[in-house]
């Protein structure tokens, strides 16, 4: 039985979404994982705003329900976090009990990128300085399974199309899975 990977994360916004997710249904393929990328495609089918969010919310959470694990981009996106409805899909498989392993294409910890983008004199803010990729809940949703979130080893910061990462993520769900 092959195990099902909803690849969460804001990628479904690059203007080439489709074959980037392409690219990473192969690299989960490769791996021995069966990807489930969501992609806004059906949205374009139906005919108000309203029908449209609708569907690919729907669509989204039937994927869910299907999956077996989450693989989550979890690289900064439109702030300092990780994006925020990928966010929602973490805690949606935290919630079942189901395996959660996420990546982020940025080695710069969540504390400095909070005082960049708040500046030092914002520091009432209460700016964690746990030096964690991300919101301690957002690391501890993903560590509650005992993997870290996957990060770039050279301590350079790609993009967020970058897929070795992701792939090194990969890695590790196949592993976690054969044993």
């Amino acid at each position: 039985m092959t195990t099902i990977a909803y690849l969460a994360g804001p990628d479904v916004f690059l203007p080439n979404a489709v074959a980037h997710a392409a690219t990473k249904v192969e690299i989960c393929r490769r791996w021995g994982l069966h990807g489930l990328p969501p992609l806004n495609e059906d949205a374009e089918t139906v005919a108000t705003e309203q029908e449209a969010w609708r569907t690919i919310y729907e669509k989204d959470v039937a994927m869910m329900e299907q999956s077996d694990i989450i693989i989550a981009n979890l690289t900064p996106f439109a702030g300092a976090s990780a994006d925020s409805g990928t966010l929602i899909e973490v805690g949606w498989f935290l919630g079942r009990g189901k395996p959660i392993f996420g990546y982020s294409n940025s080695s710069e910890n969540f504390e400095s990128r909070m005082r960049r983008q708040f500046g030092a004199e914002h520091a009432e803010f209460g700016i964690e300085g746990f030096h964690l990729p991300d919101n301690l809940m957002i690391v501890g949703a993903v560590q509650s399974g005992g993997y870290p979130v996957f990060l770039p080893t050279d301590d350079k910061t790609r993009g967020l199309d970058a897929l070795d990462v992701f792939e090194t993520c990969v890695e590790a769900a196949a592993r976690y899975f054969a044993n």
